[in-house]
């Protein structure tokens, strides 16, 4: 009987193999609009002649052509190529209303169809086309980081469809945008059943393999039939015995492990595994074409897969109404370290390690080449444009040509960073590629962010009346916590803690604190970031200032991630015991001059930090004088932090 069942589903691949790709795989994804464009991203099967429509509630026509002038289009797999497209509307969008819009496609025997009619989940009720809402004026924000398909949680990105959908029940204004602040794809932390997904995506789509230099196969091509391909990488990963110096820094042993992920055993490698991971977490297409029934499994691994098994299939059956909130609010993001690699630059030793190795390279420098094209782009395409017009040459019919020397130029590139021109502005921080590198150890924690590029923030802030800053690590964290990375720092170990917060560094520490000294400060800040796998809420004034500026900083995380409850609930208590507000112990800290008051979650009658699944939800008045703050628990449970007066 089980012989009968393992030949049904090999049945059911062979016949999804043979039936014909969606002519979109993932998407449409909203990315950046202001008054005059707006920017759509989508992973499509074939260049099929695609045409978007943009209308108002009075009909009125803002756009209406063929979107192959206005597009980026780069070629990925031999069925998959990748559209950013920027639309130039005919006139400004208004203040607090809402837009329609359409994609359609003919194919080759002139057949025409239009979103709906491609995919009959992508609206809401009533509606017949996805729409969205825009408001340069912003009052609510969803924002999370962390979203891990196997993770043991429900799926917070979950809360941002239901939200959405609220508002069109009720005819309420929706949020205004969603901001996603690192670690959007888990690119050294995959599932088994996940990756068994992502090579039968790479097979289907056809999507480009490639040499790997220092590697144990030749080509990417050769990993799916591998004896180590799942559960088993740490034996495929580099290993450099060049750098045993700089590794013993972090590592006792002979052999040094250049990356440094504890949940490794599936991390991916080539640039056709990173495409297909986007293709599956972003939307259902893709999984249709899949069988999860484990094949080249070995029997020692055989119930983590069945244990993993259960979450990925869960997390499957909310990608349709992931898809549908992604194509009705404004996207935008940034990387944290998972998008690439954990620890991903955290030393100056790890930089060492990693860049001088080529294999190690070759896979950090995928990941940044798949969050380019599905991630950065999307944020804002003029910006980006000196980087496509260098890029998009090594983009061939048949692959990327010279791939090393690609990966090169986005090694080098700084400008990820990005600024809205909303009210208040709104600023986004790269905290990783522009790192003050400890120039005392090699173990040593680098700085978030480096003079140069603390210094170009300093300008973005002058004059400001507020502004809503986006920083992936939280800029005051836990004290505790940083406490007890610190220690682990003075021995060396850095590494073993995610010694990843802006006070680790003390040139970088100082200069942002200074930053909200400085005069020209904006009075009111709120800061959003994510990171740590739960949630709290700060309102911090300087002390010893007669006109201190007001900081709001909100953690949210993780979408779907979650910290140990039992050691966040002594975690917790401990540092509400040791680091008061008027404890000494702050007098000892980089903090002295500074008030910290937690917000209590609603649902907790005494602790501050709040372990969950979800999605944030932040609510500003003009000049962010009024915020409240609130997690969109993937269970449908709403918690508010509630301010102490």
């Amino acid at each position: 009987m089980a012989i009968l069942f393992i030949d049904l589903q090999k049945t059911q691949q062979f016949q999804n193999s043979q039936q014909a790709l969606p002519p979109i795989i993932a998407g449409p994804i909203l990315r950046a609009i202001d008054e005059t464009s707006m920017t759509i991203w989508m992973l499509v099967s074939h260049k099929h002649e695609f045409n978007a429509k943009v209308w108002t509630k009075q009909s009125e026509i803002l756009f209406d052509q063929n979107i192959k002038q206005f597009s980026n289009i780069v070629k990925v797999g031999e069925s998959a190529f990748i559209y950013v497209t920027t639309l130039t509307l005919s006139q400004a969008l208004s203040e607090g209303s809402r837009y329609s819009y359409d994609i359609t496609f003919t194919d080759n025997q002139g057949t025409c169809k239009n979103l709906q009619e491609l995919m009959p989940d992508i609206v809401y009720g009533n509606q017949k086309n996805p729409s969205f809402y825009f408001n340069k004026r912003i009052k609510n924000i969803l924002h999370g980081s962390c979203r891990k398909p196997h993770h043991a949680s429900k799926d917070g990105m979950l809360s941002v469809d239901q939200a959405i959908e609220q508002s069109f029940e009720n005819d309420t204004s929706p949020p205004d945008l969603l901001i996603l602040s690192g670690d959007q794809a888990y690119i050294d932390d995959v599932a088994g059943p996940t990756l068994f997904a992502i090579n039968q995506v790479i097979e289907r789509l056809g999507l480009f393999q490639e040499d790997l230099p220092g590697a144990t196969v030749n080509n990417s091509k050769q990993l799916p039939t591998d004896e180590h391909c799942y559960y088993q990488r740490p034996a495929l990963l580099p290993d450099n015995e060049t750098t045993e110096t700089v590794m013993s820094y972090f590592f006792k042993g002979k052999k040094k492990p250049i990356f440094t992920s504890v949940n490794a055993n599936n991390h991916l490698i080539s640039f056709a595994e990173v495409i297909a991971m986007y293709a599956l977490i972003w939307s259902p297409e893709m999984w249709r074409y899949t069988t999860l029934t484990p094949e080249n499994i070995a029997p020692q691994f055989a119930a983590t897969y069945a244990e993993e098994l259960k979450w990925v299939e869960d997390f499957k059956q909310g990608l349709s109404k992931v898809r549908r909130a992604m194509a009705h609010i404004p996207v935008y993001m940034i990387f944290d370290d998972h998008d690439v690699t954990d620890d991903w630059n955290l030393t100056r030793g790890w930089e060492d390690a990693v860049y001088n190795n080529a294999f190690a390279k070759r896979i950090v420098g995928n990941a940044l080449i798949g969050y380019w094209l599905c991630q950065g782009w999307g944020n804002d395409v003029c910006k980006l444009s000196p980087l496509a017009e260098q890029l998009l040459p090594f983009f061939s019919d048949t692959g990327i040509t010279e791939h090393d020397k690609v990966i090169d130029i986005l090694l080098h590139w700084d400008q990820w960073h990005y600024t809205l021109d909303t009210q208040p502005k709104i600023v986004v921080l790269d905290t990783r590629t522009q790192r003050w590198r400890s120039e005392s150890s090699l173990s040593k924690p680098s700085g978030l962010m480096d003079w140069e590029a603390l210094c170009d923030l300093q300008q973005e802030l002058i004059n400001q009346p507020a502004v809503i800053m986006v920083s992936p690590a939280p800029i005051f964290g836990v004290k505790l916590i940083e406490t007890i990375q610190r220690i682990f720092t003075f021995f060396g170990r850095a590494l073993v803690v995610d010694a990843e917060n802006w006070m680790a560094h003390k040139g970088t520490a100082s200069v942002i604190l200074n930053i909200f000294r400085h005069y020209k400060t904006p009075p009111n800040f709120v800061i959003l970031s994510g990171d740590v796998h739960y949630s709290f809420v700060y309102d911090v004034t300087l002390k010893f200032r007669r006109n201190s500026p007001h900081i709001t900083q909100i953690t949210s995380s993780g979408i779907k991630n979650e910290f140990p409850a039992k050691l966040l609930n002594w975690f917790d208590r401990l540092n509400r015991i040791l680091f008061g507000t008027k404890s000494p112990l702050n007098w000892f800290t980089q903090r002295r001059n500074m008030t910290i008051r937690h917000r209590r979650p609603s649902n907790q009658q005494i602790s501050t930090l709040l372990n969950g699944s979800g999605i944030g939800q932040v609510k500003v008045n003009h000049d962010c004088t009024e915020v409240d703050a609130t997690v969109l628990l993937s269970n449908g449970e709403e918690v508010e932090f509630i301010k102490r007066d």
